[in-house]
């Protein structure tokens, strides 16, 4: 390491990677607006602070006004929107920012498209040499998972604990967890490094979504 560069955990964040704390609630597959309003909703109020809209819905139109109807709860409750794999979204309707994967293009070219004042999130499965490019490229935040074995994804590779812990030493920017997290495990992940942690199914297929996310929320008292 150059001497005269700052390690990277003495590096200042930005103001908006600074919000990418606690729980990143990730949109299941919905196409009655209603209903995926209601559910977001519900976990804006038990303290989600980062939503992701994902959608694979055909009708471009569905997936616009439902990311923009989300756009518009997240701001409501101070919250992020993060529009996933649709840069041209996340753009049009003015989101806080997008997130890609392995087969959505280079991070500089889609840091390029979204300008310097939006937030880009990357996936990096399993690998610490994709995040540390990652940030090198323009990427505010990095995900890795699959923490857990994931129902949502039960092919996806896993990616160990203490990988977390390795990635934190060395990268400046926020790293997310994603992949099987629950309640009884997360304390886990937490601890391991992570700064947010990225939910599915435990919290918008539980009976009760607002006290889902409150679980989760708990593991990220707010700075006294």
């Amino acid at each position: 390491m150059n001497p005269i560069e700052p390690a990277p955990q003495q590096r200042t964040r930005t103001a908006a990677q600074d919000r990418i704390r606690g729980l990143y609630a990730i949109t299941p597959e919905e196409s009655d607006s209603a209903v995926l309003a209601a559910r977001v909703r519900r976990a804006l109020s038990g303290g989600a602070r980062v939503v992701q809209y994902r959608s694979k819905h055909p009708e471009r139109a569905l997936r616009i006004s439902q990311a923009a109807l989300l756009l518009g709860l997240c701001r409501s409750a101070g919250a992020m929107l993060i529009v996933n794999d649709d840069i041209d979204c996340a753009i049009e309707i003015g989101a806080d920012g997008a997130h890609i994967g392995r087969e959505d293009g280079d991070t500089a070219a889609a840091r390029a498209r979204l300008g310097p004042a939006s937030v880009l999130g990357v996936s990096c499965y399993n690998q610490l040499d994709l995040a540390l490019a990652a940030e090198q490229a323009g990427a505010d935040y990095v995900a890795f998972g699959s923490m857990f074995a994931s129902g949502t994804k039960p092919a996806a590779v896993r990616a160990p604990l203490e990988l977390i812990t390795r990635a934190r030493a060395r990268l400046r920017v926020p790293i997310v967890a994603i992949g099987g997290i629950t309640p009884e495990n997360a304390g886990s992940v937490v601890a391991a490094g992570a700064d947010a942690v990225a939910v599915i199914s435990a919290v918008f297929d539980a009976d009760d979504v607002e006290a889902a996310a409150a679980a989760f929320s708990r593991f990220f008292p707010e700075p006294a």
